[in-house]
């Protein structure tokens, strides 16, 4: 079932209001508003999982791959023999999306990119609407803490060869990153921030300074 309109547009509504207004939704909207854009499928949220499952309820699921493969010539005409068409589409929502996006809407995002940095170990995009004051809280324990967790593994499964060590350093470097943003998050989650809608993008946008890509 589809409905046309924006559905999801007020302060703080859920998916249960969502689906008191489309009963039999054929695309589920993201249950906690909080999608990781990360460089590997550490979550089953993981953008590129959602944006694969979008396309499969649009196109079809026999035509994913084709249709996988024609974004990815659409992103990047110059694509590399070894790299693969998911590959190219996750480095786009990892590099470019938020960009384009802020570009889009005259750098009054509604799709805030929440970033760890440079390195981009952590990011996360929240669909301003849905945000409420536990959101941070949430992403700190359900994402960048399960995120530290899964990168540490990932170093315990490292062997002493030169490639693997190479990686271990590359890792170390990222999870310094998520440790500082920890600490950021940490401390804007305790003040519980709220948003006032009617405040417009840009001042909503600005008590997240440090935690969000600048515009």
């Amino acid at each position: 079932m589809t409905k046309e309109g924006l559905i999801l547009a007020n302060k703080g509504e859920t998916i249960k209001d969502f689906l008191v207004k489309v009963p039999a939704p054929s695309f589920m909207p993201d249950d906690d508003n909080i999608i990781p854009v990360l460089e590997d499928e550490y979550f089953k949220d993981d953008i590129v999982s959602r944006f694969k499952e979008f396309l499969k309820v649009t196109f079809g699921e026999k035509t994913l791959a084709e249709n996988l493969d024609f974004i990815a010539g659409a992103l990047s005409k110059s694509k590399k023999g070894s790299e693969s068409s998911e590959k190219i589409i996750r480095d786009y929502f990892l590099k470019s999306f938020f960009k384009d996006h802020a570009r889009t809407y005259q750098k009054r995002p509604i799709y805030w990119l929440f970033t760890s940095g440079k390195g981009r170990g952590f990011n996360a995009l929240v669909y301003m609407h849905r945000y409420d004051k536990t959101l941070l809280a949430k992403m700190r324990t359900d994402y960048l803490l399960e995120l530290e967790a899964k990168l540490d593994a990932r170093i315990g499964m490292l062997s002493d060869s030169a490639r693997d060590k190479q990686e271990k350093e590359r890792i170390g470097k990222l999870m310094q990153e998520l440790a500082a943003y920890d600490e950021k998050l940490n401390n804007k989650a305790l003040g519980f921030i709220d948003i006032d809608l009617d405040d417009g993008v840009a001042v909503n946008y600005a008590k997240f300074e440090g935690l969000v890509e600048g515009v």
